[in-house]
């Protein structure tokens, strides 16, 4: 066996095609195998059939050292999984008795009373490892064959991903001898993906070992560096090397690492900094100041129903002045009159949504003594979107301002 593994994903389930759930199961396998250092290159979604489940996972054999199963393992007919692994990699199934009582037990543990087709969740593939499963009542379970190995897990979310963790990842490590994935994120803000690909330089980009890849937000970028080495220390050692050469590039627009968030970064620029902030907000309240500690004393927030009624702040007249327009003024005026640091003005249609056939329907903009800064969307608040794309740009132009200063 190789010491770097490919993998491959086969999620179970008709309801998967149908469009009825969505296969987060499959995503979470693919980071957490991201992780350790093993490749995926193909993920598949098969329907409630024991022919085409069998060639699924036939097929991903013959791509792939290991294949990971999600779904099946219930006690309904149809939940086949069992059985396809069984045919594909040429094993009888057999009935493990103390696999049985178990789920028995199981079952009287919640009060309920076990249906005779919960029987057939005491079936393994011959040989089959069984992986116990505290947290549910279909067990999962590895087989290893000349073709390779065959790990199936339950569909359940939370069952699945507490198996993967607390089981097959350690099996995983221990099997391919993986050692030691040490992962680090930088958090960036105000620039785009393609432009931070760009800055990055392909050279960067392209290593393998620590390994740099991008994964893009509504209004940030992560910069996911990832390092493997026979120890912790060596791999961090790695990490640190490759952060230095990353935000020598782009360090201006890096504005945490792993779990800070926008809200907190913001935050603490204006707490160390003593500034005062005031925030308007007309049509979508709380976008900005929502991110800030309630009664922190450093924010001053006003919020209307709707744009329409700040227009008495517009030098032109209705049918001139655009919502861009009209958030640009409001953000002038409002920090001359208030005498504050930064004024972060936030204009949404309520009623408008992603379709209307306008072209404005949000606007932002942020005003310091040095710097002017905005943006129009054309998605009014009852858009999904409006909320989200309106915070993430305005927290990031916000930190980006204060950070360069707000005097003269």
């Amino acid at each position: 066996m190789s010491d770097n593994p490919n993998a491959e994903i086969v999620a179970i389930g008709t309801e998967l095609l149908l469009g009825e759930i969505t296969d987060t199961n499959s995503v979470f396998v693919a980071r957490q195998l991201r992780d350790i250092g093993v490749n995926v290159f193909f993920m598949t979604t098969v329907g409630d059939n024991l022919a085409r489940i069998t060639e699924a996972i036939s097929g991903a054999l013959d791509r792939a050292e290991v294949v990971i199963t999600t779904g099946g393992l219930g006690p309904t007919v149809d939940d086949m999984t069992r059985q396809a692994v069984a045919d594909a990699v040429g094993k009888p199934l057999e009935f493990h008795q103390a696999l049985y009582d178990g789920i028995a037990e199981r079952f009287r543990g919640f009060g309920s009373r076990m249906t005779e087709n919960n029987r057939q969740q005491a079936y393994l593939p011959q040989g089959g490892l069984l992986v116990e499963n505290p947290v549910g009542t279909a067990p999962a379970f590895i087989v290893e064959s000349e073709r390779g190995v065959v790990i199936s897990l339950p569909g359940v979310p939370r069952e699945m991903k507490y198996l993967l963790r607390a089981d097959v990842m350690p099996y995983l490590l221990r099997k391919y001898q993986l050692g030691i994935i040490v992962a680090r994120t930088l958090r960036t803000a105000g620039i785009g993906e393609s432009a931070l690909d760009d800055q990055i330089g392909a050279d960067i980009l392209s290593e393998t070992n620590p390994s740099v890849g991008l994964a893009a937000h509504h209004g940030c970028v992560d910069i996911r560096m990832t390092a493997k080495a026979e120890t912790k220390e060596a791999a961090e050692t790695m990490l640190d090397r490759m952060q230095v050469r990353v935000e020598s590039r782009v360090g201006g627009h890096v504005y945490g690492l792993d779990d800070a968030t926008l809200e907190d970064v913001v935050w603490q620029c204006v707490r160390q900094q003593g500034l005062r902030v005031h925030v308007i907000e007309a049509g979508l309240a709380g976008v900005i100041s929502d991110s800030f500690p309630e009664g922190c004393g450093l924010l001053s927030s006003t919020w209307y129903d709707e744009p329409l009624q700040l227009y008495e702040y517009s030098a032109a007249d209705e049918a001139e002045a655009t919502l861009r327009r009209l958030a640009i003024e409001v953000a002038r005026r409002e920090r001359e009159r208030r005498g504050v640091d930064a004024s972060v003005v936030v204009l949404s249609f309520p009623d408008l949504y992603e379709n209307a056939d306008v072209e404005q329907g949000s606007a932002i903009a942020i005003c310091t003594a040095r710097d002017l800064r905005y943006r129009v969307y054309g998605f009014g608040a009852q858009s999904p979107l409006a909320r989200e794309w309106l915070s993430r740009w305005g927290l990031a132009n916000l930190w980006r301002m204060l950070r360069e200063g707000c005097a003269d």
